[in-house]
């Protein structure tokens, strides 16, 4: 391939008015993907079969007979009656797959939320002089978070779930993961404690203190404790039997695997009706049950009306309310992600969140409470084989019979029965050992982040449990952006890999194996390895760079939190490995901030005296390929320290670039002037990005006017360019006047010469795809491809500037 060849990168400036003039164009499209994107059945409702409809029906049908017990107890957490979380779990489930994007959520009542609520009303309901009921508050809350959730997804904000910006998504996702995991575990603890008073029947308990109070109290009134603790401890039994005994046998009896699956799902409502009966029954001939029951339950919607909202209803629910926003949004996403993850398909967060938003605003107007995604209650839906959302219409159906048809009976539940369905129902919330101990060796942060949550929520709230880990989990990524890790960087010397190239033979179709040299070709030259120097396992390979060149990576983004420190932090490199060169000035023309005196006198006192052995700096190349974010506070940070840095060295110092991937980023260098930097001796007066007191025009002496920088609306003739064998820029503008058979050649000190052409070409790669194109080059001399080619291009503008201060120092001497 013919050296002209080479790629020349740049691109192409686009107005603020063509972006309009193109996003109008795509409005109207863009209008009605919206609109048909916040209805997503109307993608799959088309392609509905009966074997579909047979595997809905199961799994919302098995779902629905473990959702009406649960609903209830969950009730009960929430300090509502029964028969508000019957109301939840139906619209719930009946509203949400015209709107899902996930075929395995099942959206209801949960423990966390119920218990978030619980302590809301509580304290919204024994406030003195209050009249404010529940229910009230309940339907409240479900409205107003509705609200706010619905207009986050309208927006389509699901971003948020993620934060921002694309190298921060992994870690904010483990983080947000540790927190979830953290209140979680803190919630189901506290949760199961909150029904001790149900399973034993002891009446001197309040359920929303927290944890460890609920403990103390429950110990100090064991002598209390009711025959409802038979009941309670029996349905545990038997729950945990049927659990543990069904995977047992599956395992054992493959062939019955599906049957005890079945089977095991119905032991919730296998318990209710078993411990119904027996309620019953010892209630025969009596005037009170012994054990406590749930009493009347009223059939149909009886709470169904236009919520109300005023003054002292909002007083109590906005204090709950970005902590339930919290619990809504962050559960059902992450349980959406898992399942859509496990099932092979992508969810949207955006529209996850817009449907529980719009789901629980149509929930207040049947006086129901806020609803997200059930764990426990999901993984039996996806383990049903459930084919589409529409599975919550059969699991709604199930609840609409409850409410109509079945009432009666529930007035003999025990509580203890439900309280040991949502003790069972809530215990895999809990992260064991293991996950713990996988956690402390994955990373110490996570693991602090986790045990905050818990103990914050075990010791005071779930509400400060949410806060706490939220805010510790801000703290930890504002100081990972604000404090990015800095990495010097080395190289290492690549060897010849030798690989096989087959030929065919013009005689006969055989191949000949000839083993040949990757780097064979003529101009190739020796190739690095960049890596940092205190790497674990090459760190003692490593080189330093050509001296008078420095290289470093910065893992962040350079932004307004942490662009003091990069700038620091670069200073700091490039004095540790280079000496003062600048000029020399008298005590009187010193600046009041320059040490060079106090530093003199240190270089007698050991170590320093090796100062003046360093080189001086010539260049600093910076690997931008983990910055993903330039704003100007950054820019300028680089602007200060490359101030800094010639003032030092006493010349300007070159900062190169490389593999600068985003376009915009490119840009705004190219504004600051760091495409067009002056070379040689020029040392530029420091200058500000954008400053906050206009500058005015100061005259300057023709003599510092040496070289000035290239002016940035006018490219230097010598931008086109392609690097020749030597290491040198090729030019192919026109502005030199030379024909087809000349070409300009742009050194490394900026200087251009011309040179004839050379017809060489690489020879042939062995190998190489037809797509393969040669390294490309950009248009401005100071962004590069490679590292290579940076320290190449150093390199060459670091001899050209030598060989000028020779010679200027040689015309002195004459």
């Amino acid at each position: 391939m013919p050296v002209s060849d080479s790629i020349i990168v740049d691109y192409e400036q686009v107005s603020y008015k063509q972006k309009a003039q193109a996003y109008s164009r795509k409005l109207p499209k863009k209008s009605v993907n919206y609109i048909t994107s916040l209805f997503p059945i109307l993608h799959w409702i088309h392609r509905y079969n009966l074997a579909w409809l047979l595997r809905d029906l199961i799994a919302g049908v098995t779902v629905g007979i473990v959702v009406v017990p649960q609903s209830m107890g969950y009730a009960k957490i929430a300090e509502l009656p029964a028969e508000y979380g019957l109301y939840t779990a139906f619209v719930g489930l009946s509203a949400y797959c015209f709107f899902a994007t996930s075929k395995d959520i099942s959206i209801g009542p949960t423990a966390v939320m119920s218990l978030l609520l619980g302590q809301t009303i509580i304290r919204g309901t024994t406030a003195e002089g209050s009249t404010i009921t529940g229910p009230e508050i309940a339907v409240t809350f479900s409205l107003i978070a509705g609200a706010a959730i619905l207009f986050i997804g309208l927006v389509r904000l699901g971003i948020l779930v993620d934060f921002i910006p694309g190298t921060d998504i992994i870690l904010i996702n483990i983080i947000l993961h540790m927190k979830i995991a953290g209140f979680m575990t803190g919630s189901a603890i506290t949760i199961t404690c909150s029904q001790l008073k149900g399973l034993t029947g002891i009446k001197g308990i309040n359920t929303h203190d927290p944890a460890y109070l609920i403990i103390g109290n429950f110990f100090k009134n064991v002598p209390e404790i009711k025959l409802d603790i038979v009941f309670g401890l029996s349905g545990l039994i038997w729950l945990y039997g049927v659990s543990y005994g069904s995977i047992y046998l599956a395992n054992k009896y493959p062939r019955y695997a599906n049957h005890l699956y079945l089977f095991s799902i119905m032991r919730n409502g296998i318990l209710v009706i078993f411990g119904t009966l027996v309620s019953y029954l010892i209630q025969l001939g009596r005037d009170e049950s012994p054990i406590s029951i749930l009493k009347d339950v009223p059939a149909g919607f009886q709470a169904m009306q236009v919520p109300h909202v005023n003054t002292e209803l909002l007083s109590i629910v906005v204090p709950s309310l970005p902590s339930g926003i919290i619990v809504l949004i962050l559960e059902h996403v992450a349980i959406a992600k898992s399942f859509g993850r496990l099932n092979d398909y992508t969810i949207s967060p955006s529209q996850e969140i817009a449907a529980i938003g719009i789901t629980n605003v149509i929930a207040s107007f049947f006086g129901a409470y806020p609803s997200t995604g059930s764990f426990s209650r999901t993984a039996i839906l996806s383990r049903s084989g459930v084919k589409t959302p529409l599975s919550g219409v059969f699991s709604a159906a199930v609840v609409l019979l409850a409410l109509y048809a079945l009432t009666p009976a529930f007035y003999y539940i025990p509580d203890s029965i439900l309280a040991a369905v949502v003790i069972h129902a809530v215990a895999n919330l809990v992260s064991g050992f293991a996950y713990i101990k996988r956690l402390a060796s994955i990373s110490l942060w996570e693991l602090l982040i986790f045990a905050v949550a818990v103990l914050v929520t075990f010791f005071s709230s779930v509400e400060y449990g949410i806060y706490a880990a939220v805010a510790l989990a801000i703290v930890i990524l504002l100081f990972r952006i604000a404090r990015p890790r800095f990495w010097p960087l080395g190289r290492i010397p690549l060897a010849a890999t030798t690989t096989t190239k087959k030929q065919v033979s013009k005689d006969n179709d055989s191949y000949n194996e000839k083993p040949m040299l990757s780097m064979k070709n003529k101009h190739d030259q020796q190739q690095y390895l960049y890596i940092t120097e205190n790497h674990p396992s090459l760190g003692d390979r490593v080189e330093k760079l050509p001296a008078g060149l420095l290289m470093c990576r910065v893992d962040e983004s350079f932004t307004y939190p942490n662009s003091s420190y990069i700038s620091e932090k670069i200073i700091t490199y490039c004095k540790s490995r280079t000496q003062r060169s600048g000029p020399k000035l008298t005590k009187q023309e010193r600046p009041w901030n320059d040490d060079r005196e106090e530093e003199k006198v240190t270089r007698q006192e050991g170590p320093q005296q090796q100062k003046s052995k360093l080189p001086r700096l010539h260049a600093l190349i910076i690997d931008f390929a983990s910055v993903n974010r330039l704003d100007s506070s950054g820019l300028q940070a680089l602007v200060d320290a490359q101030n800094t840095l010639n003032r030092y060295s006493g010349h300007h110092v070159e900062f190169h670039f490389v593999t600068v991937l985003n376009p915009a980023i490119r840009q705004i260098l190219i504004v600051a002037g760091f495409g067009t930097q002056p070379t040689m001796q020029y040392l530029a007066e420091p200058t500000e990005v954008l400053p906050f007191i206009p500058q005015q025009p100061v005259a300057t002496p023709c003599h510092e006017k040496e070289e000035p920088r290239f002016d940035i609306e006018q490219p230097p003739p010598q931008l086109e360019c392609t690097e020749s064998g030597d290491g040198a820029c090729s030019s192919n503008s026109s502005s030199n006047g030379s024909n087809d058979q000349n070409k300009s050649v742009m050194k490394g000190d900026g200087q251009v010469v011309m040179i004839e052409d050379v017809a060489d070409e690489l020879e042939d790669s062995g190998g190489a795809s037809s797509k393969s194109i040669p390294l490309p080059k950009d248009r401005y001399p100071f962004f590069h491809w490679s590292s290579d080619e940076a320290v190449k291009s150093a390199s060459l503008s670091m001899e050209a500037r030598g060989r000028k201060e020779d010679s200027k120092n040689d015309h002195q001497q004459q």
